[in-house]
């Protein structure tokens, strides 16, 4: 069997024979082709490396945000991560019946709620983000420190709005 990078066992096909390589010189000139092979290949190891801590992207997402912005309202989540609310609603619930996050009424919008990290959620987050660090310093190894930040500021040119 053959071992994938994300250490998940491949079995390979029983009369594998050699696969021709083709041209994808014109796919390499394209932005998006090359940054969805890079977020493949780091989504696939993120997703190995979660899996002790029970949680997706999107879950680490949020807690990441809430982790770092205590208080932080739905209203916001959905803004920072491009989330649509009856999409945040079940993923909100779902981490508050694990007891990672509660829901206190917010200090200056008596309507809403903020969103905070239980203690239970804060040691969480704090094994997650550093498996996050480490996993993202693996997959960018044969990046120096300067190019690992030219390529995040770059790709957030591509997808942040211009002022």
């Amino acid at each position: 069997m053959a071992t994938a990078k994300s250490g998940r066992q491949r079995a390979a096909a029983p009369d594998a024979l050699p696969v021709e390589p083709v041209d994808t010189s014109y796919l390499r000139t394209l932005v998006g082709y090359n940054a969805r092979r890079a977020s493949l290949a780091i989504i696939e190891t993120f997703m190995v490396r979660m899996a002790p801590y029970d949680l997706k992207v999107v879950d680490f997402s949020v807690l990441s945000l809430v982790a770092h912005n205590p208080g932080i309202t739905s209203r916001q989540l959905c803004a920072a991560l491009s989330v649509l609310p009856p999409n945040l609603v079940g993923l909100i619930a779902t981490l508050e019946r694990r007891g990672l996050i509660e829901r206190l009424p917010h200090p200056s919008d008596g309507r809403a709620m903020g969103v905070h990290l239980t203690p239970q959620g804060t040691e969480l987050m704090l094994q997650a983000e550093k498996t996050a660090f480490d996993l993202e310093m693996d997959a960018t190894s044969r990046l120096t420190d300067a190019e690992r930040k030219t390529l995040i500021r770059l790709l957030q040119k591509v997808y942040t709005p211009a002022d």
